[in-house]
Order: C-alpha cells, then structure tokens, then sequence
C-alpha cells in the first residue's frame, strides 16, 4: 500500500495509515503522458490503445448529419441551426476539417454559455428561493446565473472563474462582476427565522459552504469528516474544520453593484405587477389597522377612560382592566387578512430589489446578530464592529455546542507540497483568497482533473471517472486514468481554457463514432459498460433540451440572452396550488402575461426549490438543494403521458401547425406542409414512407376535427383561498388576485382555430413525441 502524509498535529496511528495505490490515484501528482503511438488525436490514441488491449473494433464515424445534431446539442442545447446544418453539410472540404470549423462556429454562438452554464449551475445547485420553510425568493440571484453565462461564452479562464467565485469580493470589491461571482458561496438553501437559533443556522451555512467547495472543485464531500476521521480517504476531521475556518469569518450581505454594460435590464417593467400588490394588501392593513384602532377608542369611550395605543399604557404601568383586550373586536378574519397581508408587503417589498443594481454576495468580518431573515441582509459599515470575530474548533460529532481542539484556517493536508507551511493566513481576510490560489496551483492534482472529468462527462454522458463530485475510494475509478491526466496537464497549459478541451474532445474520433456497433455481441462481452469507447451513447435531451427544442421547432423560441428570471407556462394546477411560507400562503405562480417573455430559454426560467415545474421534474431536472455531479435518466410512463398530454406539450404541436400554416399558403399542398414539419422538428428529410404515414394520419386527425368544438377556456383571475387564523383558531377566506394573468395573452387557442390546423398539430405532437426527436444519437 501507499503511506499518505497528513498535517503535523495527528496522532501517529493516522500517520501509519496505507491505501492501496488505486484508491488514493487522485491525490498523486499530476503527470503529462506521452500518448500511444497510431491515433489520430492525443484522445485517440489513449483510448484506441485500451481497445487494441481487449481485441475490440471501434464503430464507424456517424454521418454528418447525425453529428451536426450531435454537436449542436453537446455545446448550445439546441438543435443546428437550418443555415449552419446546411453550411455543414455542403462543405466540401474533409470530415475533420469541416467538422472542426463547424465546432468553432458553434463555440463562438451565444447559445454556447446558456448550455454549459447550465451544467455548472447543477453544479454551484442554483435556485431563485431560499427553499425551507422560508422560501423567500432571492431577487438578485439571476445576476450570478448570467455571470456563469458569461464566463463561458467568453472562455474565462477556469482559474480565474474559481477564484472570483471563491474570494472575488477580496480580489477587487470595486469590480462589480466580482461581487456577484461570489454568489456562489450562498447557493445552497439557508434560513434563519425569529424562531431559529442563530448559532445553529450559522453553523449550518459553514457545513454547508465546506462541503459544496469539496465536491464542485475537490471532487469530495467533505461533509463525511465532520464528525470523524474519514473511513476510506486521507482526509482527517481536523482538515474538514480548517477548510471551514476559511469561510468563519465570510458573512452574507447584499450589495451595491453596477449593471455592467454586458448585462441585460430588459422586462424591468413587470415590476409593477409588485406595486400593484404592494398597494392592494397596504390598503387592506390599513383598513384593518384603523378599525382596530376605532373599536379600541370606542371601548374606553364607553368606560370613560382615556385613550392610548396599548405599549403606552403598559409603559406607564396601567391597571390591565384598564387596558383595552389584544386585538378587540378583530375576527378571525380581520386577522387572517391583517397576517397575509403583512407577511405579503415583506415579501414583495424584498423582491423589488430584483430591479435594482444589487448582488447576492458576501463580505469579510465579525459574525453579526441575526433576528430572521425577513429583508435583504445589508453590509455594515464596519465589518469588525459588532458580533463575534468566529474562531472555528473541532465539533464533538459535528455539534456546534461541544467545540473541541481550535483550528486555523487550512488546506486539504494530503495533497500540499509541504504539510507544515501554513498556506492561508489566519487574520479575518485574505483567506479566501490564499484558499482559491491554493485551488488554482498547477501544483494541486485535484481541480484540473475535476473540471476535465465534467467536460468529458457532459460530452459521453460517463467521466472518465464515474462520479464527477467524487474522486475519493468510494467513487468509481478512471477507465482511462493516464487520458485523464493528459487532458488535465493539456488544460492547465492551455491556460485553463474550456473550450480548448471541448475541441479536442470533439475533433477526436472516439467522440464522432457512430451510436451502432457492427458486432452487438462482441461489444456486450468485450465492454459491457461502454467504458471502453467504442461506439457513442445515445442520451436523451434533458428537461431544459426537449423544452427549448419544442420551441425552436414550433418556431416559436425567444432568444434573448440573460436577465431577470421569466416564468413559462406551468401545469395550471400545480401554479395555483396552495403552498406554505412562513405561517402564511406563498403567492401564486403567475406565468409572464405574453408569449416572447414566456418562451425564453428554459434556463432563465424562476427555479423556486418549494415550487418544482411538474415538467421539468418529470424529465429528471435535479432539485437545487445538493450538488449534482450527474443527472438521473429514468423511463417511467408519466414522461410518455407528460409528452403526449400535457398542456405544454399541445400548446407547442400548435404553435408549429400554426406556424407551417403562415409559412406554407397553400394550404391544398400537404405533402410539401408535412416534408417541412419533419426538417423543423427532426432536422433532416422526408424518409421512406414517412409522408405517406403522415398524410393518412392527418386525414384520419382531419374527419375527427371537423365533428369537434371547442370553447374558450377562462383564464384565471382570483384564486379563493380558506385558512385558519393561528390566533382564534377560526377559519378565514382570502381572495388572492391574479394581476399577471389579467393580462395573459395566449399564443393561440383551440377554439380560435380550424379543424385542419388542429388536424396538423396533431401530426406535430407525433413528431415531438418521437425517439428521433427525444434522443440524440
């Protein structure tokens, strides 16, 4: 076995401990290996010597078209573009060549960002609330979601993308940019209420913050070492703590930032939906307020005593029979009302601050008091002014209330140079920083590894390691552990660029195999899981794919790129459902009143963690409250139902009959309206007897639709809710108005239409329900 030195301090049976070498390889250093000779990439030549070693051919290389949408999918999360596909397949220079330029073409779009921002933000577990039972939304939380946009559409450097995430606030606070990348670091679900111990809940964020930094750029949860030693890994509790110790003295706050030239501030104007309720549930606190303050002068009227609001009279030392009774004359309804109202001005008034030119972000200094989090927490003037300047200890158990042996700020022992050099300052700033040059070091082995592992993961559907956020002894070993380094070294040379990895990967043969392999047998005997990389994995588009490709063949997409969060359409019954916040009822989702603020990529749409997209949920959208190293792919009849069903999904098939109709005028001319609804959804040309299929459907779809009426269906402006007053313990209703949907505009409707383009839709569902349209090959 491997001995593996740890930080002085410990005691000599942890210093004796040994690892087999297979289970410790992330820690070694990185080296840069020669590839095998005969390969026509580096990547090539690593895996093609693996498969010589097993006596197993590779599959072919896919057809063009099948890589265009291939490629397309891997780097922008949309299907080709009608114009680049065919500039693709015109071009008449080789495979490789014309695939290359292709791939930069692809890296250069917009489009590019959204899709691997998207893939970090799993990552970073971006939410637009709070999650809990405060699931207060975070009004400027977008601002770090288009920050990870970004970064990536312009190559940021990964180094510089870590260190303005982990300490940009230390780096340079007058940079705007830099106070909304630390965004990062608040992510995770937190609350603190009057109800809370602060101590707890600060404690929980540092839990929390340590073991997120461990996974996104250790490739460890860390969080196992919070009570003991961990079992199988170098990693002792006490290295837990001095990573935790670099975020003691990191608060949260949210500050004033520039909107940076770059950055969009378009539908700022929906903020008057806020105002509007703002104004209402004023009204209805005052009106309740002064018949309360009206009932109480009546009441010592009548006993002749005279009148003071009830804190004066208590100040004073009154008689309490002189003191008119709490809430006298109130109903339960007065109540509920008064409460929902209250709990509704502190809520939006919050969320006006998503207007405003503010970051999600974080400070160094004392730890402050916190009563409850029920506004924006602001950064005070002097951070080293009131509170406790936290010193970090050994937790008995992981228990904030049995603190043992104090600890300073460290690193992962295991893999420093030099375990006795303290590497990050123990004064109340800069640690953040030593802590992120620390991650960034071409000397450490972990974070270049880790940040290559997940690009090749995004791109085969499998890291070469199998669990992105776990490098350690339970997590499954690389199949091509000398690839893995290679890339790594390849990737810190190149000067942490991600999109040079991306070309390498997408240039490489074992990336633009064919999905089929010549011998099924001989590939399930010789490589039953496909670690070996002799044909590609299909995959299935994720949620956001299959929601932002329905709109793209529907015609239908909004490209705009960044800015405040929309809300899409949702299932009806799922928007309006009652949900719980803070003793009272949460507002009702409301989608954005037209359809180009609707039909904005799924990736700018509002993620709140107590209130999940039943569609998006369906097709495996990870919940933001853990890291996701790698999303879930089951098959299971609600998706088949879901497609097929749902609302969103007709609406779509619409919108695209709709659309083939105003491109196409004749409407006589099916055939050539079907040729052109298969090129929009599938990307490519009439097969077979693909028309002939078609047509007979349409006609069959067509005699149904000519016997079918529809009606306008209402769209809702109340919602009547019933609750119980906590005080009386009577029940109450509430009307909840509807302002977004007063003004919803449908993009068309079923009785607004006639029966051949309702017969069209149809055909249009189909092909959005196909595997061809579900699955990229």
């Amino acid at each position: 076995g491997v001995v593996m030195s740890t930080s002085g301090g410990l005691s000599s049976d942890w210093n004796d401990r040994r690892y087999e070498p297979d289970a410790v390889w992330a820690y070694q250093r990185l080296k840069h290996p020669t590839p095998p000779r005969d390969g026509a990439t580096p990547i090539d030549a690593f895996i093609d010597h693996h498969l010589q070693q097993i006596a197993l051919q590779p599959a072919g290389t896919a057809d063009r078209g099948t890589l265009a949408r291939r490629i397309a999918f891997d780097l922008t999360g949309l299907p080709p573009d009608t114009v680049e596909l065919a500039r693709y397949l015109d071009d008449k220079r080789p495979d490789e060549l014309a695939t290359s330029r292709y791939v930069d073409r692809l890296l250069a779009s917009p489009h590019y960002g959204e899709q691997w921002g998207r893939h970090w933000l799993d990552v970073a577990r971006y939410a637009d609330s709070s999650g809990f039972a405060n699931d207060y939304e975070r009004p400027n939380a977008w601002r770090y979601r288009d920050y990870v946009i970004r970064s990536f559409s312009a190559d940021k450097p990964y180094d510089t993308f870590v260190r303005q995430q982990i300490a940009g606030d230390e780096i340079d606070p007058t940079d705007p940019e830099n106070l909304i990348a630390v965004g990062f670091l608040r992510m995770g679900p937190w609350e603190h209420t009057g109800m809370s111990v602060a101590k707890v809940t600060r404690q929980q964020f540092l839990d929390d913050v340590t073991d997120n930094v461990g996974q996104v750029f250790l490739a460890h949860a860390l969080q196992c070492c919070r009570c003991h030693d961990h079992k199988f890994d170098p990693i002792p509790t006490r290295d837990y703590y001095r990573i935790q110790a670099v975020f003691a003295t990191t608060q949260f706050a949210t500050r004033d930032a520039a909107f940076l030239q770059s950055e969009s501030t378009e539908g700022f104007d929906e903020q008057q939906f806020l105002r509007q309720r703002l104004d209402r549930y004023q009204k209805v606190v005052d009106a309740i307020n002064a018949k309360k303050f009206k009932l109480e002068r009546e009441w010592y009227a009548e006993r002749g005593l005279e009148f003071a609001p009830r804190q004066v009279k208590e100040k004073a030392g009154t008689d309490p029979s002189e003191i008119c009774p709490k809430n006298y004359g109130l109903t339960a309804q007065d109540l509920g009302l008064e409460r929902i109202g209250r709990k509704y001005i502190e809520r939006h008034s919050w969320e006006l601050d998503r207007y405003l030119p503010l970051a999600l972000s974080v400070y160094n200094g004392k730890t402050p008091q916190v009563r409850g989090t029920y506004r924006a927490i602001k950064m005070p003037k002097n951070p080293l002014g009131d509170g406790e300047l936290q010193q970090v200890s050994i937790l008995s158990g992981g228990d904030v209330f049995s603190p043992t042996l104090p600890v300073q700020p460290g690193v992962l022992s295991v893999v420093r140079s030099d375990p006795s050099a303290d590497v990050i300052p123990d004064r109340y700033d800069g640690r953040r920083t030593a802590f992120a040059d620390w991650l960034v070091d071409p000397n450490n082995p972990l974070p270049s590894r880790v940040m290559v592992n997940r690009i090749w993961h995004y791109h085969f559907g499998k890291g070469l390691a199998g669990n992105p956020n776990n490098f350690g002894s339970t997590g499954a070993k690389p199949t091509h552990p000398e690839l893995l380094d290679y890339l790594a070294t390849d990737f810190i040379r190149g000067d942490w660029s991600v999109q040079r990895i991306h070309r390498r990967i997408l240039r490489s043969e074992a990336y633009r195999r064919d999905s089929r392999h010549p011998d099924a047998e001989q590939l399930d005997d010789k490589d039953p899981l496909g670690g070996a990389l002799a044909v590609f994995s299909p995959r299935r588009l994720s949620a956001e794919e299959l929601r932002d490709g329905m709109l793209v063949a529907s015609g239908s997409l909004n490209r705009q790129i960044g800015g405040i969060s929309n809300r899409p359409d949702i299932n009806l019954e799922a928007a309006l459902q009652p949900r719980q916040i803070m003793g009272t009822y949460a507002p009702s989702y409301q989608p954005n009143p037209l359809p180009a603020q609707r039909n904005r990529r799924t990736i700018y749409a509002l993620r709140l963690r107590g209130l999940r997209d039943p569609m998006m949920e369906v097709f495996n959208q990870p919940s933001p409250d853990a890291s996701c190293e790698m999303r879930s792919t089951s098959t299971v009849t609600p998706q088949s139902l879901t497609l097929f069903n749902s609302k969103q999904s007709y609406d779509r098939a619409l919108a695209m009959a709709s659309n083939l109709r105003k491109t196409h005028r004749d409407e006589s001319d099916i055939d050539e309206i079907l040729k052109r609804a298969i090129e929009w959804s599938l990307g490519r040309l009439a097969e077979g007897d693909e028309l002939q299929l078609l047509r007979g459907h349409y006609e069959k779809m067509l005699v149904r639709h000519h016997s079918l009426r529809f009606e306008a269906q209402p769209i809702p402006a109340t919602v009547t809710r019933e609750a119980i007053d906590e005080i009386t313990g009577e029940s109450f209703e509430f009307v909840e108005e509807l302002e977004r949907y007063r003004q919803y505009q449908p993009e068309l409707r079923l009785h607004e239409t006639d029966a051949s383009t309702r017969a069209l839709a149809d055909i249009c569902l189909v092909l959005l329900n196909s595997n061809e349209f579900i699955y990229v090959e």
